[in-house]
């Protein structure tokens, strides 16, 4: 799941009373693409370019890499590629517009834009990390999710047998707690978000809900 989205336009960025990042990057993002995520230095939010799709501190060459875009939060302690991020509190957050997903109507997938009923952009929690593959350093991310088997809006996604997942909303007035938080705590800030902020849209028709993307 959440593995394409369309992050936030840097006309927009202003909403989430931060400056315009000072790189560029594509209007809708796939894994491995380079997307836009804030993290924390000396306690301050900084704009930073990274692969969608984290690759493993320890990682030497790209082919032995998975592509891990989205953590399933309620073991990435237990994940050994995950560990080093997670217990070096690498959080970050990354701003969107939509996030994607596949809902199954008569037993066909049809991709569904999921996005704040308001229209503004919103921050989703992932976690982050730095490898070095030959004498490149690499900084890439992945979404962190969490079940959603009973969210109202997020259940209706994925296939009727597969387990339903949803994306970590992390509110205005946390996104500072979230990125300076230890790992200890991180789980308290990995819950559900309300779905009355929340609608969808069938993918094929998000011109027409959100036209100030297209």
């Amino acid at each position: 799941m959440s593995a394409n989205y369309k992050p936030i336009r840097k006309d927009r960025v202003q909403f989430l009373n931060l400056d315009e990042p000072n790189f560029d990057y594509k209007s809708e993002l796939y894994p491995a693409n380079d997307t836009p995520i804030l993290i924390s230095s000396k306690g301050k939010i900084e704009w930073k370019l990274a692969r969608f799709g984290l690759i493993p501190f320890k990682a030497e060459d790209f082919n032995e890499v998975k592509n891990i875009y989205n953590v399933d939060a309620e073991i990435v302690v237990k994940e050994v590629n995950l560990q080093h991020a997670w217990n070096k509190n690498q959080f970050a957050l990354i701003p969107v517009e939509v996030i994607f997903e596949p809902k199954y109507i008569d037993d066909k997938a049809h991709s569904y834009g999921i996005y704040r009923q308001d229209n503004m952009p919103f921050t989703i929690a992932a976690i982050y990390e730095y490898a070095t593959i030959g004498d490149k350093e690499i900084l890439s991310m992945s979404i962190l999710t969490i079940n959603a088997d009973t969210h109202p809006l997020m259940k209706q996604f994925r296939a009727s047998e597969d387990e339903k997942r949803s994306f970590v909303v992390i509110p205005e007035g946390h996104r500072l707690d979230w990125l300076n938080c230890d790992h200890e705590q991180a789980l308290e800030f990995i819950i559900e978000f309300s779905p009355d902020e929340f609608t969808a849209a069938p993918k094929s028709e998000m011109h027409k809900y959100r036209p100030d993307l297209y």
